[in-house]
């Protein structure tokens, strides 16, 4: 398995650029976001070195959508509690960023191939609150969200990475928010990192090392690993939106590589421009 780098190592690689990074978080439990866990830490720590951003697009596993791509267009998005069964303190919970409303229209004519249209009813699900809150805890950065189209297939995420990934150049930082293992039905509490967890845990780091997104992005090749590993693909496709956006010039970093209740990989990464 590959280690997560160091946070010296990943501060280093975030230094001062004009090409802003990606980044993919596990967000596993909504309790990251009330609870003072290694997740909420290093999120915090990562949020400290992160370059400030003009905005912020986020592609979370929780917005879903059926042969379109919808650009959240709202002046302030709302905070959804979409959990159920959670304490009262969690439902409490607000993050108050404003919207981008005129960038987000004009990614929805960057995706107009992509079949994208605006929407102004969405907000901010808790992939994308529960770990912004941490990044940028003052809500002052401008934020919307792009929802994943469940009918596409993985390449197609893929493509939606490559052509976000000119924001960059323009302070726009792209976070995608899922989890690279996620079978809540395989979950055991207290339980030891599952075979299949691990496996795909580990194929998806040492892939995305070697730049191999054809295999990341394949079905077939995936097999009946992926299918574990994600009764649905709504947690996968996010890290899919942030390595189509990177390129050959960006350093790779992993961080919080845990396998959680047995089959919930909290394993992020981060890709910084290379300054060499």
């Amino acid at each position: 398995m590959i280690a997560p780098t160091t946070l010296t190592h990943l501060r280093d690689g975030l230094k001062s650029s004009a090409r802003m990074p990606l980044v993919f978080l596990g967000h596993g439990s909504p309790m990251n976001a009330i609870e003072d866990t290694a997740f909420s830490r290093a999120w915090t720590e990562l949020g400290q070195n992160l370059p400030r951003p003009q905005a912020i697009l986020v592609v979370s596993a929780h917005w879903m959508t059926q042969g379109t791509t919808l650009v959240d267009v709202s002046d302030v998005p709302r905070t959804i509690h979409d959990f159920y069964g959670f304490p009262q303190a969690l439902y409490d919970q607000n993050y108050p960023a404003h919207g981008a409303p005129d960038l987000a229209r004009e990614v929805t004519t960057l995706l107009a191939s992509h079949h994208a249209a605006e929407d102004d009813t969405w907000g901010l699900d808790h992939g994308a609150w529960t770990v912004l809150k941490f990044l940028y805890p003052k809500a002052d950065v401008p934020v919307f969200q792009v929802s994943v189209d469940m009918t596409r297939g993985l390449a197609h995420q893929l493509e939606i990475g490559r052509t976000l990934a000119q924001l960059r150049n323009r302070g726009v930082l792209i976070i995608g928010s899922g989890n690279i293992v996620h079978n809540l039905r395989a979950m055991r509490m207290g339980g030891k990192p599952q075979d299949f967890a691990v496996e795909f845990d580990t194929l998806f780091a040492n892939k995305l090392q070697e730049r191999d997104l054809a295999t990341l992005s394949d079905r077939a090749k995936l097999g009946t690993l992926l299918t574990q590993s994600h009764p649905s693909i709504d947690h996968y496709l996010p890290a899919l939106t942030v390595a189509g956006a990177a390129d050959g010039k960006d350093d790779l970093h992993f961080m919080t590589d845990a396998i959680e209740l047995g089959s919930v990989s909290m394993r992020s990464f981060v890709f910084t421009p290379n300054a060499a």
